[in-house]
């Protein structure tokens, strides 16, 4: 039985694994919006929406914390001047995943991740 098991493994190691999510992360942050695996996009979506709940209160703490996780600078200054402010009434569900088909070399499925007009 499967208890208390949390994530996607993506047959990789832990480090190069959370290297990807925060890559990930990034990009989604900096661009708003990417396609990837679904898998992946299923995977990247807690922790950004997370980002973003962080980013909504503009503190050196939370500057921090999203420092930890995003790895450029304007990332950073992004969730937390127009990411965080936009989504300050919204409770949460601030990504959406649309669904694209699937990959010709693999048929893995494709899915874009945005952030969701307000």
């Amino acid at each position: 039985m499967k208890h208390n098991v949390k994530g996607k493994k993506f047959g990789r190691e832990s480090a190069p694994r959370k290297a990807l999510m925060r890559g990930l992360a990034t990009s989604l942050v900096l661009y708003e919006h990417m396609n990837t695996t679904l898998a992946k996009a299923k995977a990247i979506r807690p922790i950004v929406e997370k980002l973003i709940t962080t980013g909504r209160k503009k503190t050196l703490a939370s500057r921090r914390a999203l420092s930890r996780t995003l790895q450029v600078e304007s990332a950073v200054n992004k969730v937390l001047e127009e990411l965080g402010p936009r989504y300050a009434n919204r409770p949460g569900g601030y990504t959406r995943i649309i669904k694209l088909g699937k990959r010709q070399g693999d048929g893995a499925e494709i899915a874009q991740i945005q952030f969701v007009k307000d």
